[in-house]
């Protein structure tokens, strides 16, 4: 079961800027899509995963991708999608172990206050979309995303999040 983070650990997005995870959460909510780009189940949900932050990109809620790499790792999984969301990177998994997540991918909504309001493991669509729901409540933002969707895998339980 995934718990709140430490909020002093550091996430360096792909132009270089290092801030805590309490810094990025000062102004807005996160949705996160956390990558694993060493194992193959998480690129098959790269394509959900970047419609379902498509779908929140005007909500006060900061969509993102979290991904287990360097930025030069981060580019290089997620092609074009690295220049359309905000990735941050967590090499060390530093923020993985803080959450305490067993699998990858994982979605997050975490809140201002970096508290882990909801996560789900591995591709679980149900669970997303409990997630979703929660972010939703939160942002009175009520336009989820059919999940899933033709072409979106089949569910899987991930890859454990600490190899």
């Amino acid at each position: 079961m995934a718990k709140d983070p430490n909020p002093d650990i550091k996430l360096t997005d792909l132009s270089g800027t290092t801030e805590t995870l309490g810094v990025r959460l000062t102004l807005f909510n996160m949705l996160a899509v956390v990558l694993d780009p060493y194992t193959h189940q998480s690129g098959w949900i790269i394509p959900t995963a970047a419609r379902i932050l498509d779908n929140y990109e005007e909500t006060d809620t900061r969509c993102a991708f979290i991904v287990t790499s360097d930025a030069d790792g981060a580019r290089s999984y997620l092609g074009p999608y690295s220049e359309r969301f905000l990735v941050l990177t967590d090499p060390d998994r530093e923020l993985v172990t803080s959450l305490e997540l067993g699998h990858l991918p994982a979605i997050l909504h975490l809140r201002q206050d970096v508290s882990l309001h909801a996560s789900a493991e591995g591709w679980n669509p149900p669970a997303w979309v409990l997630v979703l729901k929660d972010l939703e409540k939160d942002m009175n933002w009520y336009s989820n995303p059919v999940l899933p969707a033709p072409g979106d895998p089949p569910p899987f339980e991930g890859t454990p999040a600490i190899p």
